[in-house]
C-alpha cells in the first residue's frame, strides 16, 4: 500500500511526522514544486519524500490536507479516481453550510472525486496533536473515521493503528460523520467537543 499527503501546511506536515515516526514511506505534494518542499520533508524524516502532485497521486491512498476550497483543483488532476482511497482530513471553517448543498462536508468532497472510496478521518485533531506521539499516559489518542464504504474504512483504520492511534468508526458520512465536520465557524457537536477536550 502506498500513501501520499496532498497539502504540506501545518496539518500535512503533522501527518508526515506521524508517518516518519513509524518509518512508513509517504509522498508529500502541494501547489509548490517538490524542490520547495524537499528541505522540510527531509527534515521530518527519510521516509517523507516530496514529489510533484501528479507523481503523488499515483499512491493507493491519498490524504487530503489542503484548504477546503482547493480540493476541487486536486480532483481535476486525475481523469479517473477509480481504485483510489481518499482520506478527507480537511475542515470547512468559514465555509457557509449552504455552499455544501446541505451535505456533510465529506459527502460534498466525495462528489468531486468520482469513483474514489472516501473516508473522513484525522480532521478533529489539531496539527500539534497529530504531530505528537499518540501514545499518551498508556493510552492511544483517538482518530474518528466515517465513510459510506465499509470496505474502505477497514484499511484506513489499520493505517491509523499502524501510526499509533486508536481508530473509532462512527458509521456513515450523514450519520456519525456529520458529528465531526465543521459547520461555518463551528466545529462538530458540543458533546464531541467535550470528549475531544478530555482526549487532548
Amino acid at each position: 500500500m502506498s500513501y501520499a499527503i496532498i497539502g504540506f501546511g501545518k496539518v500535512g506536515q503533522a501527518l508526515a511526522h506521524a508517518f516518519a515516526r513509524k518509518n512508513i514511506e509517504v509522498t508529500v505534494a502541494s501547489r509548490r514544486p517538490p524542490e520547495a518542499l524537499a528541505p522540510q520533508a527531509q527534515a521530518i524524516g527519510p521516509t517523507v519524500v516530496a514529489k510533484s502532485l501528479r507523481e503523488a497521486l499515483a499512491a493507493d491512498t491519498i490524504i487530503l490536507a489542503v484548504p477546503f476550497g482547493e480540493h476541487r483543483e486536486v480532483a481535476k488532476a486525475l481523469p479517473s479516481w477509480e481504485g483510489k482511497t481518499i482520506i478527507d482530513a480537511m475542515n470547512t471553517f468559514g465555509v457557509p453550510p449552504e455552499e455544501l448543498d446541505g451535505l456533510p462536508s465529506s459527502a460534498f468532497v466525495a462528489k468531486a472525486f468520482t469513483g474514489a472510496r472516501l473516508v473522513k478521518g484525522f480532521n478533529h485533531l489539531a496539527a500539534a496533536k497529530l504531530a505528537a506521539d499518540p501514545v499518551v499516559e498508556g493510552g492511544h489518542r483517538v482518530v474518528f473515521l466515517s465513510s459510506d464504504d465499509e470496505d474502505a474504512t477497514a484499511p484506513v483504520a489499520a493505517l491509523a493503528k499502524q501510526l499509533g492511534f486508536a481508530p473509532v468508526k462512527l458509521g456513515k458520512l450523514n450519520e456519525g460523520g456529520a458529528l465531526v465536520h465543521a459547520r461555518g465557524r463551528i466545529w462538530g457537536q458540543l458533546i464531541f467537543q467535550d470528549l475531544f477536550r478530555k482526549e487532548q
